[in-house]
């Protein structure tokens, strides 16, 4: 641990404290370092990939920004992470997309992709530590630009979407097989309306065919987990989403598969933490895609908002760390994507620590008692306590910089490596 004295003095302060309402800060520092975090790799290249793309990038995904020095090959990409991962606290995972395949200048079709051209990944995760998760790319395609993919009404070009999500999980299992933890697979489509469709029930009932044919190959779970992906509106997707949060639940519950819960992909007045408890009730796991949605599904950097908060609330509360995959989902090209990784993530932690360090059973207690003006008033008493000093700690302890001094690093980084890439 880097030595220093004053976080020390800090941390015993807040220790104390919050001992005082029957929280005890070590322990809830040990049950952070063990929960993991599934970082999204496309925050790096704003979601471009590596295929060769003969078509304009849709299906619902949009990065804006053009702050310089963009990772342009899977070796940038992976260095640049580096660079987040040594200023992030705790052992996490990596999110591949399709479109990150590894082909050396070859095009290989969507349908054709395997385990070979994820090969250097892998190496790579296991020299870092890092677990891997997979998504297959149904978006940013000749044979998506129509808005539908496992949807569409062309048999011929729904079932080129059917191979390439059969060979995703292949992938996932790939991933779990060789890191030794199951990677979560998770399919979500754009396939939708910008007006209001005449038929809504077709295109669902051919989803439902086509999602059967993708999972009737029995993966063993563990090396690989799938999920489904829910949307309530997109762009060009705006009135109609084939695959709405009531389909997606129903399919999970009756497959057992996970429900991913996107932050972003709900009305502006839903939160997915008010989801959680409802969901677990039914599945046994859920994958959660964290973003932060300003006015709509935009995809801004996680930080420690109150949906944030609540969100590692109800994992805490309902005691769901073995049960919520916890993953990133932003992407923003407006400020320096090794920063974004970096505040994204830590923000995530922030809040699961906040929520790690809330004094719950003295709130059930006064909540059964029927003292809500009790909890009220402890609920509000809590937000000042010292939790940032239990946090300084925890970076101290991990020989990581206190405070803004990770930004010199990142703004070293920039200067050497980043300000060099035309």
């Amino acid at each position: 641990m880097a030595r220093n004295s004053s976080v020390m003095k800090s941390y015993q302060l807040a220790h104390e404290r919050y001992a005082e309402l029957g929280v005890d800060t070590d322990k809830a520092l040990e049950l952070l370092k063990q929960i993991p975090i599934s970082i999204q790799c496309w925050q790096g290249d704003d979601v471009v990939g590596f295929e060769k793309a003969d078509s304009q990038f849709g299906g619902g995904i949009q990065a804006t920004g053009n702050y310089p020095g963009r990772a342009r090959t899977a070796d940038e990409l992976r260095q640049d992470f580096e660079m987040a991962k040594s200023l992030i606290p705790g052992n996490h995972r990596f999110s591949l997309h399709a479109i990150y395949a590894e082909t050396d200048g070859k095009r290989v079709e969507r349908d054709e992709i395997g385990p070979e051209y994820f090969k250097n990944w892998v190496s790579w995760a296991k020299a870092q530590n890092l677990k891997l998760d997979f998504n297959p790319t149904f978006f940013a395609h000749p044979k998506a630009d129509s808005g539908y993919t496992l949807a569409h009404r062309d048999k011929t070009i729904r079932q080129f979407w059917i191979r390439h999500g059969i060979a995703s999980r292949r992938i996932g299992a790939f991933f779990g097989k060789a890191l030794g933890s199951p990677a979560v697979t998770n399919l979500w489509i754009p396939d939708g309306s910008k007006d209001a469709p005449a038929d809504r029930k077709t295109p669902r009932e051919i989803l439902k065919e086509s999602l059967d044919e993708i999972f009737a190959e029995k993966i063993d779970p563990r090396h690989n987990l799938d999920a489904v992906e829910s949307k309530l509106f997109g762009i060009a997707s705006e009135s109609y989403v084939v695959g709405s949060h009531e389909f997606y639940l129903g399919y999970a519950i009756q497959n057992r598969l996970l429900l991913t819960l996107d932050a972003g992909h709900f009305h502006p007045t839903e939160v997915i933490s008010d989801k959680l408890s409802s969901v677990l009730t039914f599945l046994d796991e859920v994958l959660l895609h964290v973003s932060r949605g300003v006015r709509w599904d935009s995809d801004h950097i996680v930080i420690v908002s109150d949906e944030l908060q609540a969100i590692a609330q109800e994992i805490v509360r309902g005691k769901y760390l073995r049960r919520v995959h916890i993953g990133l989902d932003f992407f923003d090209a407006s400020v320096n994507r090794v920063c974004a990784w970096v505040i994204g993530t830590r923000s995530m932690i922030k809040a699961l620590l906040l929520a790690l360090l809330e004094p719950i059973s003295l709130l059930r207690k006064l909540e059964n008692q029927g003292d809500l003006s009790g909890r009220l008033a402890l609920q509000e008493e809590i937000k000042t306590l010292p939790m940032g000093s239990v946090w300084d700690y925890y970076l101290a302890e991990q020989d990581l910089a206190v405070g803004m001094g990770w930004m010199d690093q990142v703004r070293r980084y920039e200067r050497e490596v980043l300000s060099k890439r035309n």
